[in-house]
């Protein structure tokens, strides 16, 4: 597992409202994250923050342009503006924007020449799994490195791509939660878990480039309380987790009968103290289903989990070991910390 450079290029600008801590900032913002789901982008501008950096995100033709969401005449945020599917135009003086951020139109001097200096700051863009991804702060001359997902490109697997869900809560606090096994028969008693089938069996993560894996086997069950299929009594579960520093996971849960679900839990820092979570799924079983019904277990689910992990203190996730108690069943929780320790995060997430 790599780190990026944390030096500060003299080209680097911070928020103007920074939550984090100036260096964690410039080594997070080294690493992709998911802002919004490509449905959700139409001709109209989004106006989305990652890591307290508001960004425009709009259409250029066949192009996704992510930028800075503010125009470089008079500072007014381009998400106020209209978008028409080629260009977007500040909703203050009508300058338009198309490809790669260029201003194309500055409706008061239609003939004159347009200065460089009203170009947008662009981010790069990647579509993978439903979203959009950018980078504030890419690396040059690195490959794109986004986290897998198990059985996405395969034939016979059902592409879901859930609501997007905000939490007030930071997002390592969020992925720990999501890793957690311990939690299942106290917080999920109304989605899945068995509320009388605490234990935790031994389980051991491996380092891997990118994070950590960890395979979980119990006999808890993965189908909502109150399906037929629930009655496995003999079926041995293995839920497979795959880490992605510093705020993304995938789990494989291996159902009966070679069923296999796979969910993203890619937790997007909105800033220290807020994180939009977005989970694409793929499964090869009951792709006949409304997907409705999927999009609604996965809220009653990840809620359950909302509040616990908004009224965690401290909001922000202490990395040095000593800070709190971990027990056995932690040992997930404990590389996860070891690993965002690895890639040069403060002991203490300022949030």
């Amino acid at each position: 597992m790599t780190s990026p450079a944390c030096a500060r290029p003299a080209d680097t600008k911070l928020p103007r409202e920074l939550s984090f801590d100036a260096d964690d900032w410039l080594i997070l913002a080294s690493y992709w994250y998911p802002i919004a789901l490509v449905r959700e982008l139409e001709d109209k501008p989004l106006g989305i923050t990652l890591l307290d950096a508001p960004l425009v995100v709009y259409r250029a033709g066949e192009e996704i342009v992510v930028a800075d969401d503010l125009c470089p005449h008079r500072g007014v945020p381009l998400s106020m503006g209209k978008g028409n599917g080629q260009t977007v135009a500040c909703a203050y003086h009508g300058f338009q924007f198309g490809h790669q951020g260029r201003c194309v139109r500055v409706p008061a001097h239609p003939n004159n020449a347009i200065p460089s200096r009203l170009n947008l700051r662009t981010y790069p863009v990647v579509e993978r799994y439903g979203l959009i991804w950018t980078c504030l702060r890419p690396q040059e001359n690195a490959e794109i490195s986004l986290p897998s997902m198990p059985h996405w490109d395969e034939a016979g697997f059902q592409h879901i791509n859930c609501p997007w869900i905000d939490i007030a809560g930071f997002a390592g606090r969020q992925v720990e939660g999501f890793i957690d096994v311990a939690h299942f028969a106290f917080v999920h008693t109304e989605t899945f878990a068995d509320p009388d089938n605490p234990i935790v069996p031994a389980y051991m993560p491996k380092i891997t480039p990118y994070g950590f894996e960890a395979e979980y086997r119990s006999n808890v069950g993965n189908y909502p309380i109150g399906q037929p299929e629930r009655g496995r009594p003999d079926f041995e579960w293995l839920r497979h987790f795959r880490v992605h520093v510093p705020f993304t996971a995938t789990l494989e849960i291996h159902f009966p009968d070679n069923g296999r679900l796979v969910i993203m839990n890619a937790a997007s820092p909105v800033s220290a103290k807020k994180t939009r979570m977005f989970a694409p799924m793929c499964r090869n079983f009951d792709t006949d289903l409304p997907l409705q019904d999927v999009y609604d277990f996965n809220l009653k689910v990840f809620e359950e989990d909302r509040a616990l992990v908004e009224a965690q203190k401290p909001e922000n996730l202490p990395l040095d070991p000593s800070l709190e108690v971990h027990v056995v069943a932690d040992r997930s929780s404990i590389a996860y910390r070891r690993a965002l320790r690895t890639i040069g995060l403060s002991q203490f997430f300022t949030a």
